[in-house]
C-alpha cells in the first residue's frame, strides 16, 4: 500500500489576500507569494503550506464549514484566542479545556471552521510514541539552566517530564530529547541547527539577550559574528553559540 505524509492544504476564495492575511495575523505565520503576482500565496504553519489561491469555480462563504475542518495546533491557545478576537469575526466555539487539552474552533473570512488546539504534555508524549516518529537527543549538565535558556532566549516550548527529560518542540513534528549527565563534556560539533527568516534580526536578538557568538579559524564572520556563506560561496550564512552547557549551536539563513 502506498504511504505519504500530509504536508500541505489548499483553500480557494475569491479574496485570497484577506483569507491570507487572517491566517497569517491570527497564528503569527510567515507567507510567501509564489509566482510573479499572478501564482498563489502560501502561509507557512510551523512546516505545514496552508496554499491560498482563487479559483473561477469559488465565490463567497463556504456551503458546508464543517465538512472539512482544519486542525492547527498551537503552543498557546490564550495567545492565539487574542488575535483571533483582533479580527472581529467571531467564534464558532470559545476555548474549552477537555481532558487536559484545550479546543476552539475558529472562523475564517470565508466561513471556514479552524480548530485550535493545544494537547497536554502527556497526551503529545503519547502521540509521539504511538507514531514511532525518529527524533534526536543530546545531553546537558544542567536540565533547569537549559529550559530558561531554551524557552526564554531561543523561543522555543521547552516541557519536563516526570523523568527530568526536557522536550524541545522545533516545530509541529520535530522534537529534540534533552537529558541531564552531570558529567557532560560538550561536543566538537554543532548539535543543534536554527533555520531562521533573517539571519541579521536573529543574530541582534541573540545578542539583545546576552549571547556571545562563536568565532572558528577559517569561517571569517563580518562584525556581527555571521559568517556570510552565500557571498563567499561556502554554504548559507550562518551564526554559532552555545548553551549553558557549551553545546554548540547555530543559526542560519
Amino acid at each position: 500500500m502506498a504511504t505519504g505524509t500530509v504536508f500541505s492544504a489548499l483553500l480557494s476564495s475569491d479574496d485570497p489576500a484577506r483569507l491570507c492575511d487572517w491566517y497569517a495575523a491570527v497564528f503569527d505565520a510567515s507567507v510567501e507569494q509564489v509566482g510573479n503576482g499572478s501564482g498563489y500565496q502560501v502561509v507557512d504553519l510551523d512546516g505545514f503550506y496552508l496554499m491560498i489561491d482563487s479559483r473561477d469555480d469559488v465565490s463567497g462563504r463556504a456551503q458546508e464549514p464543517a465538512r472539512v475542518i482544519l486542525n492547527v495546533e498551537v503552543d498557546d491557545v490564550p495567545a492565539t484566542a487574542a488575535r483571533v478576537d483582533a479580527q472581529g469575526l467571531g467564534w464558532h466555539a470559545p476555548a474549552e479545556e477537555r481532558g487536559g487539552n484545550m479546543f476552539a474552533t475558529a472562523i475564517d473570512p470565508d466561513g471556514n471552521l479552524v480548530q485550535i488546539i493545544r494537547l497536554s504534555d502527556a497526551m503529545e508524549q503519547e502521540a509521539m510514541q504511538a507514531s514511532m516518529t525518529p527524533f534526536s537527543g543530546f545531553a546537558v549538565r544542567d536540565v533547569d539552566a537549559a529550559a530558561d535558556f531554551y524557552s526564554r532566549v531561543l523561543g522555543v516550548r521547552a516541557d519536563r517530564n516526570e523523568m527530568g527529560l526536557l522536550t524541545l518542540h522545533l516545530d509541529r513534528r520535530t522534537r529534540v530529547i534533552v537529558y541531564p549527565k552531570p558529567d557532560h563534556e560538550p561536543a566538537g560539533f554543532t548539535v543543534l541547527n536554527l533555520p531562521v527568516a533573517d539571519i541579521d534580526v536573529a543574530v541582534a536578538d541573540l545578542a539583545a539577550k546576552g549571547v556571545e557568538l562563536l568565532r572558528y579559524d577559517g569561517m571569517p564572520c563580518d562584525e556581527k559574528g555571521i559568517m556570510r556563506g552565500r557571498s563567499a560561496g561556502m554554504g548559507p550564512d550562518i551564526a554559532w553559540f552555545t548553551d549553558p552547557s557549551g553545546n554548540v549551536l547555530s543559526v542560519l539563513h
